[in-house]
């Protein structure tokens, strides 16, 4: 229906604005349902609904937290299974991607020195001669 050239609106406009994307996709890292994003937003868990319907931007930052935070549940409930012995992969993989700069996979750096051909020669000699020493001590 039209008024005055207006559409008329039956309740209150929305609150919904593109910075909730963000702050919904964060807390359903956390596992939050809708109710607990409504009480978030200070909205009516339909209004979470309708938003989700609404907005593809919103719908989608919720739908990716929450892939996350169920593929995150589940690394967490196999690296700490009581019943088998603990996948140690997934407790890497869970460790990683929840403390990355704690937890990430390092290089080991080189060793400071490396003999080249010219000491291994003389290096391995020298073993060789301890080893035969060694060898005959005992006769």
């Amino acid at each position: 229906m039209l008024l005055h050239g207006h559409h008329e609106y039956h309740g209150r406009p929305t609150s919904y604005s593109s910075d909730h994307c963000e702050l919904a996709h964060n807390y359903c890292l956390l596992g939050a349902t809708n109710d607990e994003l409504a009480d978030f937003f200070d909205v009516a868990p339909r209004t979470i609904d309708n938003w989700i319907a609404a907005h593809l931007d919103f719908a989608d930052a919720v739908r990716r937290g929450r892939a996350v935070a169920t593929m995150d549940r589940a690394l967490f409930e196999r690296a700490n299974t009581v019943s088998y012995p603990p996948d140690t992969q997934a407790c890497m993989f869970w460790l990683r991607n929840r403390q990355r700069h704690y937890w990430q996979a390092r290089a080991e750096a080189p060793p400071a020195w490396e003999p080249g051909p010219e000491a291994v020669g003389p290096l391995a000699a020298a073993l060789d001669a301890a080893g035969e020493s060694m060898h005959h001590a005992g006769d």
